[in-house]
């Protein structure tokens, strides 16, 4: 495959990550951190020329490409149903926010002071975390088709859980425009699946 493929592959695989994320926290109330922390700190990384100056590497992504498999295969023994109504939510957001540039040039704005913020806390900071989950609340809500997020109602009532939660939605929608940027249609994930399925695997097996 060539390279353009292998980072729209790579960028669809980082969508995964965030909804699969999502499903994860909104059930248990726990993340895995490093694996946060590769998806919200893409949100900052804002002129790249391909999606490697993103995601470091593929390993960053391990849990995106299984879940990506998972998602795609014919197997759908390991399919959620919720993880792929996710991913479905951020990619028709992402066009929503794409046509809007009002909502664009905001969140541009809004994304560099989360970038001044850094120079003093991390992405785990509790301010960091509410800035991005406002962000969302604030720019991407408003847009229309709405993320249902299902899960255990105590995880989902406490705050955190909520803006972390918005920051993961943010950054999947900043992935789906990385996908959409390398070629990545919505028709691929019906007449190229087992091509996005093969890449997929030969990356996760470079791990």
């Amino acid at each position: 495959m060539s390279d353009n493929k292998n980072n729209q592959v790579l960028a669809f695989a980082a969508m995964c990550q965030c909804a699969q994320l999502v499903h994860n926290i909104a059930r248990t109330g726990t993340i895995d951190n490093q694996q946060w922390q590769v998806c919200v700190n893409s949100l900052v990384i804002t002129d790249p020329e391909n999606a490697t100056d993103i995601y470091s590497s593929s390993a960053d992504l391990f849990l995106g490409f299984k879940t990506l498999i998972a998602q795609l295969s014919d197997n759908n023994d390991n399919r959620s149903v919720e993880v792929t109504k996710y991913v479905a939510g951020l990619i028709a957001l992402e066009r929503k926010l794409m046509k809007s540039p009002k909502s664009l040039a905001m969140m541009s704005q809004r994304v560099d002071q989360v970038k001044r913020q850094l120079h003093h806390f991390t992405v785990n900071d509790p301010a960091v975390i509410a800035n991005f989950a406002s962000i969302y609340s604030d720019i991407i809500s408003p847009l229309g088709s709405k993320i249902q997020i299902s899960g255990v109602p105590e995880q989902l009532q406490q705050k955190i859980i909520q803006e972390k939660i918005r920051a993961l939605l943010l950054a999947g929608i900043r992935a789906a425009v990385l996908w959409r940027q390398m070629g990545g249609k919505r028709r691929h994930l019906l007449l190229a699946r087992k091509e996005l399925v093969t890449n997929a695997q030969q990356q996760l097996n470079r791990i």
